[in-house]
Formats: structure tokens, sequence, C-alpha cells
């Protein structure tokens, strides 16, 4: 059972759990992308709400994320023996521990600074974690030289919205991935945006379910996060809950882009 919601969040879905009070969490940096012009409300703006669970609950977040599972074949396809691998919008490290055995070196990027402490605590405990720096950064402004990486990938982060990456955000993935080199963005949104930036997609079939560490989680998590699914959830009485049940996409695709040399 998830026993780290505050008292005033208990029970609450995503969408009601914060309000423009909880906005002073935000760094300046962070309000100009998030937040621009001020006025912004999480309770009418999803995409806020979900900043604000990341820095103040983000041990909350972390439950999710474990649960949702990478498809093998996206691993799989990602290359290995690489010397410089950049992640962007690496979060609590999902895909950052996947990452620190195919490079000699992986620059893990994260705006939240919660999220930030998360990762560089599951680094140390890591096989290869050493290989891993964890660095704060927004996708428009990557502080990584220009073609650097011989890897630049973001899982389930980069959207067309600007203050999430949009065409700013996509090309300083493609500025700092060296000639040659891949640029991967997996569990993608927004196919037609990226198809029409050059970007290739590739879909892995086969059934998927998320897997949560228990029933009761499964159904706590689902009331926050996915609250139609929550009566299916706790009417199957299993843990693993397949992906068309919680009504969303399952974590099976990438969109890739080869940088011209």
């Amino acid at each position: 059972m998830i026993t780290s919601e505050e008292p005033a969040r208990l029970g609450r879905e995503l969408p009601d759990r914060y309000t423009t009070a909880d906005l002073g969490v935000l760094t300046r940096d962070e309000l100009s992308r998030f937040a621009p012009g001020g006025g912004a409300d999480p309770r009418a703006d999803l995409t806020l709400a979900w900043e604000l669970l990341y820095r103040l609950e983000p041990e909350l977040y972390d439950r999710l994320v474990s649960a949702e599972l990478l498809h093998p074949d996206v691993l799989n396809w990602l290359p290995r023996d690489v010397g410089r691998i950049v992640e962007v919008g690496a979060g609590a490290g999902r895909l950052t521990l996947e990452l620190v055995g195919r490079g000699r070196q992986v620059i893990a990027i994260e705006p939240a600074r919660p999220l930030r402490q998360i990762l560089t605590r599951k680094l140390a405990e890591a096989d290869h974690g050493d290989r891993a720096r964890v660095i704060p950064g927004f996708f428009d402004d990557l502080p990584v030289a220009s073609g650097s990486a011989d890897l630049v990938v973001a899982c389930s982060a980069l959207t067309p919205a600007a203050g999430h990456g949009g065409d700013a955000g996509l090309a300083e993935m493609e500025r700092v991935c060296r000639p040659g080199g891949c640029i991967a963005i997996i569990w993608p949104n927004h196919l037609g945006w990226l198809a029409a930036h050059g970007y290739e997609y590739v879909c892995f079939a086969g059934p998927m379910s998320a897997e949560f560490a228990s029933h009761a989680e499964a159904v706590e998590l689902a009331r926050i996060f996915y609250p139609r699914a929550v009566a299916e959830v706790r009417r199957r009485g299993q843990r693993r809950v397949p992906y068309d049940v919680l009504g969303i996409n399952p974590p099976r695709d990438l969109a890739f882009k080869t940088v011209p040399r």
C-alpha cells in the first residue's frame, strides 16, 4: 500500500492533488517553462500537475514508473558499447539503470531536483552506476557539448509543447548527437510531429502489463493516476494489470533518427 501520501492529498486523483499555492516549489526557470505568463492552475493543467508531482511527491511517482516496465525489445534495440549516452528527462531512472550497462559514460539530465536525488541514490547501488553523472537541465538548453554523444535518448518525456521539448528540444538533442549517432524517443507521443522532423517509428508486439508491487498498490496507484480503471483493477485482484485496462498505450515503441554525417 502507498503510505507516503500527505493527509491533505490522501485519496485525491492527480488533477486534484495540487493548487496554485504549490507553485512555489518551482524555480524561476521552471516557472518560465511550465507556467509561462503566470495564472496557471494545476487543477486545470494536467501537465503542470505532473511537474508538481515530481517535486512534491517524487516517491509516489517512482512507485508508478517502477511498475511501467519497458518492452524488452525496446531495450534490445538500443545500441550497446557506445562511448557517451545523453538521457534527457531521466526522471527517477526507469531507463537510466538500463543505459549504464551500454555506455562508458551516461549523462542523465533531469530538471526536478527530488528526482535527481532518487536517481543518484539508485545509481550508487547499481552495477556500473559510477558510469553515470546526474545533472540539472532542460530540453531546450542541454548542458552538453555539441556533437559529443553517440546516443541521445528520452523516455516518455518529450512532447511538442515548448516547456517539455518542442522543436527547440528536438534541435538540442540533435545538436549534442555526433554525426552518425542516434537519437531515440522511447514511448513517444505525437508521432506525426516526430515524423515531420524525419523520425522513423518502430513498435514491438506482444501482450504487456504494468507490474505493481502488490494488488493493493495497483488499486492505490490506479485511484490516483487511472481512476476510470479502479473498479476493474480491484475486480481482477492481481498485481499485474494489462495496459488496455489502464487505458494507455504500452511502452512498446520508439521513434529514432540517425544524425547525418
